[in-house]
This record gives structure tokens, sequence and C-alpha cells, in this order.
């Protein structure tokens, strides 16, 4: 099996397990250990994983955040709860930005029920469920592609935030702590930054396994949003910050 073969199906067995050894890698595609960590360098150097004793893991981390792949698998049905939620927030004939996340990502297949709107993003998900939709006039924001992220940045995309402004934006974050957002890629921090600056009113959705992790770059304070969205009440000391921060807090409930 050739290099980048293997190095798909590590991504393949990471996407669905979250985490494997370099022995048991080194069985299932039958080369030397030292093959697998050399493997797993290049994957790492690449961003698509972060190495841990005795093998690699895609799980994120306060310095790593996940591919967008296996981020789309976690908590699906509370994220389906949110976006579901949140579209509440639209109205026809409204401007909407929404951001990279796979949670803020999930709106998009709700918005064909609102249409006439116009759609700015530089989540490609969003791009290909919009792309050639009655109704829906999409802006999709150019700049460098980034495969672990699923979307645009950069100046390309930065440059274009600047000159648009928007009714309505949506936003993921990948850590709370306390009454603060984190993100662990300045790079996707500043695009974050930018659709808040365009939005009129701007919501955060975050489902609750986000509560009680950091990461290494703040985005902002929770107090910035019009209302942050969660699928599950925050422990009584995160929900104590979040009240004495002035944070609005919508749980929309469910049965996970």
């Amino acid at each position: 099996m050739k290099s980048d073969s293997r190095r798909q199906g590590i991504m393949e067995i990471l996407m669905d397990a979250g985490q494997a050894g370099v022995d048991d890698l080194a069985l299932r595609f039958g080369v030397s250990k030292m093959t697998v960590h050399r493997d797993l360098d290049e994957l790492e150097e690449s961003g698509f994983l972060r190495k841990v004793r005795g093998g690699a893991s895609i799980q994120p981390s306060s310095l790593f955040e996940s591919d967008f792949r296996y981020r789309q698998k976690q908590a699906i049905e509370e994220k389906q709860r949110l976006a579901a939620a949140a579209v509440a927030m639209i109205e026809p004939g409204q401007t909407v930005i929404i951001d990279d996340g796979s949670t803020a990502g999930g709106i998009a297949r709700h918005l064909t029920e609102l249409r006439p709107l116009t759609v700015i993003s530089n989540n490609l998900a969003v791009i290909q469920d919009l792309a050639g939709a009655g109704g829906i006039n999409l802006i999709a924001l150019g700049g460098h592609y980034s495969k672990k992220f699923h979307g645009f940045f950069g100046l390309l995309a930065e440059a274009s935030l600047k000159s648009l402004r928007a009714d309505v934006a949506f936003l993921s974050s990948s850590a709370i702590h306390g009454a603060s957002a984190f993100h662990q890629d300045q790079e996707v921090v500043q695009a974050k930054r930018l659709m808040m600056a365009a939005a009129t009113r701007t919501y955060l959705l975050v489902d609750h396994g986000k509560f009680g992790r950091t990461a290494l770059h703040f985005l902002t304070d929770l107090s910035a949003f019009d209302t942050v969205f969660t699928g599950r009440e925050p422990e009584p000391s995160m929900r104590a910050a979040l009240d004495d921060a002035g944070v609005s807090l919508t749980v929309v409930g469910g049965n996970d």
C-alpha cells in the first residue's frame, strides 16, 4: 500500500475511533512501527491529528481542534436541535452569516424555508448545501481552503468580511471556559471576530460538551452574543459564572 493510501486509511480509522495505537496501526497495514511513526509525523505536521503516547488522536485539546469530518459525527442530535431553534432568529429577506463550525453549519438545511435570504459563509458544507437553491443569494467567502476545517480563511476571506454587512451571524466555538469562548486556531478566530463585527445580531451555537474546556486563543466574551444556544443545562458553577457575566443562555432541551 502506498504511503498516501495508508495515511488516508489511518485518518479513516481515527474518524471512527477518535484515537489509535501505533502497534495496532502497524498490524492493520502490515508495516513497521517506524513507518507508522513517519506517517503520523506527516499527518501531525499537516494538522490532521496529534500524536499521543503510544499512538495518535483526532480528539480536541487546548492546542488542537478536530478535523471537520470528525466533528460532524459528534453530538449530532443536539446540534440538530440547536440549528432548528436558532433559525427562529431569522426573518425572510435578511442577510445571514454562517461560520465554519459544524454546529452553526447545520442551519443551512433550514434556510430554504425562509427564503428569500442572502447567505454569507466560508463553510464549504454550507456553500455546497445552498449552491443553486432558489431564493438564496449565496455569497461564498474566498481565501485559502483548509481541508481540516472544510472552509476558507486568510486575507481574502477577511477582506471580504470587512466589506460586508449582515442582519445576523451564527457562530460556533470549540471551547467555553468561564464566560468566554476560545478556539485553537488564530486564523479561525480572526474570521469569527470579523463575522461578529459585520452583523447587527450575533448568536453562538455550542453543544454542552464545549463547556468547561479551554483553548489557546481567546475569541470573545459570551456577553458579546445576543444569545448562546446549547443543548443541556450547564453545571451550577458554570451557570453561575454565565449569569454573573450577564450572558443570555438558551437551553434547547432534548433527551441527551
